[in-house]
């Protein structure tokens, strides 16, 4: 089974970058100071911010659908991040050494399977999922604190 893993497009977060501490907070968002090279991961390029780095943290709405799944939370993006990030194939860094709550959809938006991954088994997990044909699509959450990671599709 082929999937792809999608980074978020940066034109959704276009209007926070460079933008000062009043405007982010009418957003919900605020700027944030990576501390260390792990544990800051950009939902755009899917890979953990490096020490020092400047990230817009932020409230992002994930899952955009008319039923009881609709979800959101909190999540990071780099400010200097300007193209999205593809896996073909392949989890992304963020995904590493960390456990990765999967969650299949259908069509229409309705939960039909869940697995978790520890690390080094999203790959696997993803296929198993995918198996089934009526999970149309997959949404990948940080397992310890549920914020929306990356969306992955059928290829």
């Amino acid at each position: 089974m082929r999937y792809v893993v999608r980074g978020l497009e940066p034109a959704l977060f276009h209007h926070l970058v460079g933008a000062d501490a009043e405007t982010l907070a009418r957003h919900n968002a605020m700027r944030v100071t990576a501390m260390t090279d792990r544990g800051w991961p950009c939902r755009i390029s899917l890979e953990d911010a490096s020490a020092g780095e400047s990230l817009i943290l932020l409230h992002h709405l994930s899952h955009d659908v008319p039923t009881p799944f609709r979800s959101s939370y909190a999540i990071y993006i780099r400010e200097k991040q300007t193209v999205a990030r593809t896996f073909h194939d392949a989890v992304p860094p963020a995904f590493e050494g960390r456990p990765i709550a999967l969650r299949g959809f259908d069509a229409g938006g309705m939960l039909r399977d869940a697995a978790l991954a520890q690390p080094g088994e999203a790959d696997a997990r993803i296929r198993a999922l995918f198996a089934n044909p009526a999970i149309a699509y997959l949404h990948a959450h940080n397992a310890a604190h549920g914020c929306f990671a990356a969306a992955i599709e059928r290829q």
